[in-house]
């Protein structure tokens, strides 16, 4: 039973929040504070769910292959490498030092 009790409360959470941004005035939408952090909040929450499933397990602080492979994409980047460069070195990266470590 608690696991629809979850759906409802989802459910009624989700039509909540849609509810709330359509009530939101235009004219607030406008600013151009808003503009901007509506511009930068998806980088962010992109940036902090990646450092999350690079460097987290649970509770605790992990550096492995993951952490390998984004600093192989992070050097590809500063070097100006192509998207598909930077996928390709954090791809080989990570798999390359879970070879070398089993």
């Amino acid at each position: 039973m608690s696991v629809w009790i979850a759906i409802c409360v989802t459910a009624v959470g989700c039509y909540a929040a849609k509810l709330i941004g359509l009530m939101i005035p235009a004219g607030a939408l406008e600013r151009p504070l808003v503009q901007r952090l509506a511009a930068l909040l998806p980088v962010a929450l992109l940036a902090a769910l990646t450092a999350q499933q690079t460097f987290a397990d649970g509770r605790l602080l992990v550096l492995d292959a993951k952490a390998a492979g984004l600093a192989a994409a992070a050097v590809a980047l500063l070097l100006r490498a192509p998207f598909l460069v930077v996928v390709a070195a954090a791809v080989l990266v990570t798999a390359g030092v879970r070879v070398v470590t089993g």
